[in-house]
């Protein structure tokens, strides 16, 4: 039975199901990917490829309720969040086509003698697994920078988001690429397997769990693949005690429960100087309580469901966990009584580092609110994660908090805004959240050739 359906999650209905690639319809389209790009696509123009990619933004922005119903119908995500979504890949793909020309240009280095000149070319057929939680972003993320880099891109997206995924390939043929510069593949875990130990994937890029990144990963370096990784977080959310609560409480409920806190750089852990601690958690308590659940569809709704039964449990049975060892549930935590997957936003507070949820991350509506008694002790707990995403400092001092985001163990910080993203910022972060950038000039960077071209 295939596992690519639309289950609509605010009904618990599926709606739609779709079948598997075979592995010998897998091969044809690595085949037809692979000499499209050697006989084809890696000598085409920038300006070719910036004109596809444009078209494809246009198509986008021109269509975007209609593309963001699909991503509110298969993962529950309300329709303004998803209308931003889509924007904000038309934006990516856009950001590319213009930028790619720049980031792209020969380097002549400064050699003893000679001369030395740094070109960059593309490798080929690069590999990429993606997640339900941005159906559109995060195919514009490694589609964007991959084909404006002249390789082409392969794509295993999320089972529980099939629309999406063909409907982001038919941007690219409506836009007047030649089948197989941009191939969507529905394939199982073995297949992809199979796929990344072919000789003709030259690159493999994942964003997902910690328990996909290492599997995805190690495949990838038996078979002496480069590959990136954007994996989990449990991103800080330190308040210092110079903080303006009716700006940071807001901000704080934005950076947690947007998409229903299925975001890898949501704000997992908020961090607070003791003296705000208390009034910060009853007016956090206060906004997530005002929360409207629906149809992600219905004007007025302000958090959809959970993306998928098994979501929704699996949040739900770590806040159970919590509690159990010792945790305080303020709010929420439970099970809507309403059809579909819904779950009530929750706080947790005195979480301790014996409780087993300490360190694991949970991907759902569930803030953690941790007191703490000056910036020291702040940085210590920020620090104290096996993950090392991205991060936020509220305070109404910028050098102050730019002192603390130096000593931040992780690939971002924000001050004063939420943990964010845009095309011009690098995305990615260290130690169980991964390894490599996306997004900005250094996400281009990540499948080329940086050839050396040596002149005496």
């Amino acid at each position: 039975m295939s596992p690519y359906r639309t289950i609509n999650p605010a009904t618990g209905k599926t709606e739609k199901v779709f079948d598997l690639h075979s592995t010998e319809d897998m091969l044809k389209k690595l085949e037809r990917a692979h000499g499209f790009w050697q006989n084809d696509w890696r000598y085409r123009s920038i300006a070719e490829r910036r004109t596809l990619l444009n078209k494809a933004a246009d198509a986008l922005r021109a269509n975007k309720e209609k593309h963001a119903r699909l991503i509110s119908i298969e993962m529950g995500k309300v329709l303004p969040e998803a209308i931003w979504e889509i924007e904000l890949s038309a934006d990516i793909l856009s950001y590319y086509a213009d930028k790619a020309e720049t980031f792209l240009a020969p380097r002549d280095l400064p050699v003893a003698q000679g001369k030395a000149r740094v070109l960059s070319e593309p490798l080929g057929v690069i590999y990429c697994v993606e997640p339900w939680n941005f159906p559109y972003y995060q195919l514009a993320r490694v589609a964007a920078p991959n084909l404006m880099a002249g390789n082409v891109v392969m794509v295993k997206h999320a089972p529980g988001v099939p629309q999406c995924a063909l409907a982001f390939e038919a941007l690219f043929l409506d836009a007047g690429a030649p089948e197989g510069a941009y191939t969507n593949l529905f394939i199982t875990n073995d297949q992809s397997e199979t796929l990344i130990g072919r000789p003709e994937v030259r690159g493999v890029a994942l964003t997902g769990s910690e328990r996909a990144g290492s599997a995805v990963a190690a495949q990838a370096g038996r078979a002496l693949k480069k590959s990136t990784m954007e994996l989990g977080g449990s991103d800080a959310f330190i308040v210092l005690d110079d903080a303006d609560l009716d700006v940071v409480v807001p901000r704080a409920a934005v950076a947690r429960m947007g998409n229903n806190g299925q975001v890898c750089t949501a704000a997992k852990r908020m961090i607070v100087h003791h003296s705000l601690a208390e009034e910060f958690t009853a007016r956090l308590k206060t906004t997530i309580e005002a929360f409207q659940y629906g149809d992600p569809l219905e004007q007025g709704v302000t958090h959809g469901p959970m993306s998928s039964e098994d979501a929704m449990k699996r949040a739900v049975s770590q806040v159970e966990k919590a509690v159990a060892n010792g945790a305080t549930l303020v709010s929420g935590g439970k099970p809507l009584d309403q059809e579909g997957f819904f779950m009530k936003a929750a706080i947790l507070t005195h979480v301790t580092k014996d409780n087993p949820i300490f360190y694991e991350e949970i991907f759902g509506p569930v803030a953690i609110v941790y007191p703490v008694q000056n910036d020291e002790e702040a940085v210590a707990l920020a620090n104290d994660s096996p993950y090392g995403l991205g991060g936020s400092i509220h305070t109404s001092n910028e050098e102050r908090g730019y002192q603390l985001a130096q000593r931040i163990d992780t690939g971002m910080v924000f001050i004063n805004d939420v943990t964010g993203t845009a095309p011009d910022l690098p995305f990615g972060g260290i130690k169980n959240s991964g390894y490599g950038r996306e997004l900005s000039e250094f996400g281009i960077e990540e499948f080329i050739n940086r050839k050396l071209i040596r002149l005496p």
